[in-house]
């Protein structure tokens, strides 16, 4: 599975992309996830500086493609209303983290990255998981969503 409870995190404080990404980082080393946490954040950031990962509806999507990924990750938060450089101008409340080895990047990036993006695209999901409480909500609503993943 590539998410579990210990992968949620329904009140992350920090204020800024560069610390919510630090900190979700932390969370997947927690969990065994990433062997090098700076090389991740590293990778997350690079990306970031070439095309924000915010997809709009209060939603950012960050990922890195780098061998400090041990094993394939989803991490998903709710932030304070951080700015994250959406194309549609607004702030982010939502993020879902994707972490894949680098040399299995390829399809398993895109695989996770297209579900989510499809359900994210429908405004009840979105609001499932602003209202969701507990990281146990979360899951169910991620599996009841049937994300394929």
């Amino acid at each position: 599975m590539i998410i579990n409870e210990k992968l949620i995190n329904l009140q992350v404080n920090d204020r800024t992309k560069e610390a919510i990404i630090q900190e979700l980082a932390k969370m997947a080393c927690e969990e065994g996830r990433i062997g090098d946490v700076d090389a991740y954040v590293k990778a997350v950031l690079k990306r970031e500086d070439e095309y924000s990962t915010a997809v709009g509806f209060g939603v950012a999507i960050p990922h890195g493609k780098t061998n400090a990924v041990k094993e394939p990750f989803l991490v998903f938060a709710k932030v304070q209303s951080v700015e994250w450089n959406a194309l549609d101008g607004e702030p982010v409340d939502l993020v879902f983290m994707i972490g894949v080895p680098e040399e299995s990047a390829g399809s398993l990036h895109l695989k996770i990255l297209a579900s989510i993006s499809r359900k994210l695209m429908k405004e009840e999901f979105r609001e499932g998981l602003r209202q969701s409480k507990t990281p146990e909500e979360i899951m169910k609503l991620l599996k009841s969503s049937d994300l394929g993943i």
